[in-house]
């Protein structure tokens, strides 16, 4: 046995030697053979009996160093032991420890002496340093509840045992580097005790472990080393690389850290909070979530049942959703037939495009479903090219702030009744409804038709929908550019040339690129009692601008050059408007005429110019169009000094400096970025492209933004989330297999000037995708018990069927540990 030698630095810290107190070991195993490649020990060998939780009000941290290889420990082992004596040693009296390092694992047979230590620490050498009565010990000390922490080399140790390998989550990979390089660390969790006082981006140097299996999903993680920042080799683990996590085991708290594999690492103050977090944790000073990404902590349910044959008994063409105060989730179907009913394309028929966009009320008390309405819409046309189908309907709802009161419905639709088949216009309207209350039936003659402005309906697509009210009882109102990719290939959707009957149907220089016009955009009204609408200030334009002659404004835009902002949402804790849109349909990028398709997400702090259809992603231009030939290019468009040239233009010429955008994904990855000559012009070349954004691809692709989580403590709800979610923002897509569902951390100082996402943590496991998941996820809002409801769009398209369908997710990993009665000190 090798006892640590007391250096002048250390002189008077606590060793022990070998003794093992008799007949603690149950059938007189003493001393289990010499350290070799064996099974995991058999528990029903040797039992323990250790007081639970082990240790008390006087915290103890039992620091175990032992190691399988001969010789003293290394200096980083020493660091180690001093910085942790420190740690223990400082901080608010509340919060310290003493600490006993050793090097003899004889310890972990002795219950007497471990059941003093509210913690134990593995700061060792791999290998084999305990013998199978040893690591039984280590087990029954986490089964009476007991708190383990290990470092670095510590996934290298018991390398034979499954158990233990399940206490530290995750073993290193031969392939790891085994040089400290500098390297990015992203802290997702900004609440744990471990994490909370770090950066969000968190920069040192360390040896960095690749994992032979990710341990994501298995165990709570609390940060990430971004691979992009550093070599990491064969074996690396991509984009979702944990470098710090925790959780529950076995009785007890287990926090593993892949950091600390330099002796420098001890000196660092940050990494010391990390440790100290780790600690208080772990030895029942302060509480933790440990659960809250571990994915069969959430359950998903599908709420609504198949349609009855040739009836939306349960649910429309899913196309929104919104939860009510008191729980009742009402959501709307576009207004594409079941498969039993007619769809008429014939421009000479009165009926064409004729549906119906229905409204639901799913309430959770009855778990029952209420068709409470239909609105006749132009939006049955079916599939097809995009001079025959239509994405026009029913597509957005929202609640009055006051609803409770009122029951007021606003509803964004494109009623038939408007429609002008000869020039092959239609009328979008945001109206007022009152719901009763007490039926769940919409009252169709209440309506208030608060706005209403033209569009092309010759040609599909992108109509848009989405809405949101801030804290002031500002609406939000997101429309779809209503134009053509078709005819300028796929790119910027700037052919000026098609039209019918005069009206352009592919230049989004008409609509989205147009301060003249409401499409496009993401408009922000303040809807009055009466019915009208007043502007709040603040808004991109006035509508009384006096530039270019005046007249060429509308002071209900907020925000312009969006392309089909089908789901947005205001976080009404910062009143910051969230956004996701559709991009064209180019699948590669082109060195003449832009960027391939991008879909985006955007943080917007401010009334502004997201850039369609001049610039996509971080500001990378599209080209302009010559005529009379359009198949030719000009120069590429100034994303900084944007003019709308089109002869469909009848707004300002001169328009607003474009705002990056802070997600963008392609088929070839997210967040292409490229070099830049001296003029800012990307190369758009695909081999010397940089994805900024790795954790995430397209393909094909249609973005769906979700909210910001906001965690209620008052809640009683035992389903809510966790306030792990507390601020992250959820993006998603339509599609489910290598495109985005993703809860990310923005930073507060970058988020309103297109800064990229710094974490993002996977939900695929948890809002489960496949053909039997939420496939097709069409929206998804918290609801006011803090569970998350989605809607699965289905299988088909421009109809419902058997896979439609409502689902809530809900959370069922319970409560912070340790319980508040087990903490060493009580309750803060």
């Amino acid at each position: 046995m090798h006892l640590r030698a007391l250096s002048a630095r250390s002189k008077g810290r606590r060793t022990w030697a070998a003794t093992v107190t008799a007949g603690i070991v149950a059938a007189g195993l003493l001393s289990g053979p010499a350290a070799s490649a064996r099974p995991a020990p058999d528990p029903s060998l040797t039992t323990m009996s250790i007081k639970s939780p082990p240790g008390g009000a006087n915290v103890r941290v039992l620091l175990f160093y032992g190691s399988a290889a001969a010789g003293d420990e290394s200096p980083l082992v020493n660091a180690g032991i001093e910085a942790i004596e420190k740690i223990g040693l400082s901080g608010p009296a509340k919060e310290r420890f003493t600490v006993e390092a050793t090097d003899d694992a004889a310890v972990f047979t002795n219950a007497t002496k471990l059941g003093r230590f509210n913690s134990v620490v593995f700061l060792t050498g791999g290998g084999d340093v305990l013998d199978p009565d040893q690591e039984t010990g280590l087990e029954a000390y986490m089964e009476a509840g007991g708190g383990f922490v290990g470092i670095h080399d510590a996934a290298r140790a018991e390398p034979y045992s499954d158990w233990f390998t399940g206490l530290i989550g995750a073993r290193p990979a031969s392939s790891s580097p085994t040089t400290a390089q500098r390297a990015t660390v992203e802290v997702g969790d900004r609440l744990n005790p471990a994490t909370q006082s770090l950066p969000l981006e968190w920069k040192r140097p360390d040896q960095w472990f690749n994992w032979v299996k990710n341990p994501s999903g298995d165990v709570h993680t609390v940060a990430r080393v971004r691979e992009s920042t550093y070599r990491p080799g064969t074996g690396a683990n991509g984009a979702d690389h944990p470098v710090s996590w925790c959780r529950d085991y076995d009785g007890g708290r287990s926090f593993y850290t892949g950091m600390g594999g330099t002796v420098s690492s001890y000196d660092e103050t940050d990494f010391r909070a990390h440790l100290r977090g780790a600690l208080l944790w772990t030895t029942r000073l302060a509480q933790a979530d440990c659960k809250a990404t571990i994915n069969s902590n959430y359950h998903a349910e599908r709420l609504t049942q198949p349609n009855k044959a040739g009836q939306n008994d349960q649910i429309g063409e899913p196309h929104g959703m919104v939860a009510a105060p008191d729980g009742r989730v009402l959501y709307i179907g576009r207004g594409g037939a079941d498969s039993a009913q007619p769809v008429i394309t014939d421009w000479n028929n009165p009926d064409v495009g004729k549906g119906k966009g229905q409204i639901h009320v799913y309430d959770p008390k009855t778990k029952q479903v209420t068709l409470a309405g239909e609105l006749t819409v132009f939006g049955n046309k079916g599939g097809g090219d995009e001079l025959t189908k239509v994405e026009e309907g029913l597509l957005g709802i929202e609640l009055d702030p006051r609803f409770e009161q009122n029951g007021w419905v606003y509803l964004h639709y494109t009623p038939h009744a408007q429609l002008n088949r000869d020039t092959q216009m239609a009328e979008r309207r945001v109206s007022r409804f009152t719901l009763d209350l007490t039926t769940n039936k919409l009252d169709l003659s209440s309506e208030k038709v608060l706005l209403k402005w033209p569009v092309q309906v010759h040609s599909c697509c992108h109509a848009g929908g989405g809405m949101a009210w801030d804290s002031k009882g500002n609406l939000y109102i997101a429309t779809g550019d209503n134009n053509s990719s078709q005819f300028s290939d796929g790119y910027s959707g700037n052919n000026p040339q098609p039209n019918y009957k005069g009206v352009s149907f592919a230049d989004a220089r008409r609509t989205a690129g147009n301060t003249n016009n409401l499409n496009g955009k993401i408009l922000r009204i303040h809807p009055e009692a009466d019915g009208t609408y007043t502007l709040p200030d603040g808004n991109l334009f006035t509508g009384k601008e006096t530039e270019e002659g005046g007249g060429k404004t509308r002071g209900e835009i907020y925000v312009m050059g969006v392309r089909n902002p089908a789901r947005i949402s205001v976080d009404k804790a910062t009143d910051i408007l969230y956004a996701g849109w559709v991009g064209p349909d180019a699948g590669e990028p082109s060195t003449t005429w832009g960027p391939a398709k991008y879909d985006t997400f955007a943080v917007i702090t401010k009334a502004s110019n997201r850039g369609w259809p001049y610039c996509m992603g971080n500001k990378q231009p599209y080209r302009d169009r010559n005529l009379p030939d359009p198949s030719k290019p000009l120069g590429w468009y100034d994303c900084d000094h944007p003019k709308n040239e089109s002869p469909n233009n009848d707004g300002l010429v001169n328009l607003p400096p474009v705002t990056g955008n802070n997600v963008w994904y392609s088929p070839q990855g997210g967040g292409p970025d490229y070099p830049r000559d001296a003029n800012g012009i990307p190369s758009y070349k695909k081999e010397e492209a940089t994805y900024r954004l790795p954790w995430l691809k397209g393909g094909g692709q249609a973005a769906m933004n979700g909210p910001v989580y906001r965690y209620d403590a008052s809640s009683t709800s035992a389903v809510k989330w966790p306030a792990y979610w507390d601020g992250k923002w959820f993006i998603g897509d339509f599609y489910d297999a290598d495109q985005p569902r993703n809860a990310v951390v923005m930073d507060p100082r970058t988020q309103g000037d297109g800064g990229l996402p710094v974490h993002s943590q996977s939900l695929k496991k948890i809002v489960p995708i496949g053909n039997d998941g939420i496939k097709n996820l069409m929206d998804w809002k918290f609801g006011p018990d803090g569970s998350l409801y989605v809607l699965d769009y289905g299988r088909g398209f421009f109809t419902s069927d058997s896979k439609s369908a409502l689902w809530r997710v809900t959370y069922t990993g319970g409560g912070p540990t340790p319980p508040a009665d087990q903490l060493a000190r009580g309750a803060k």
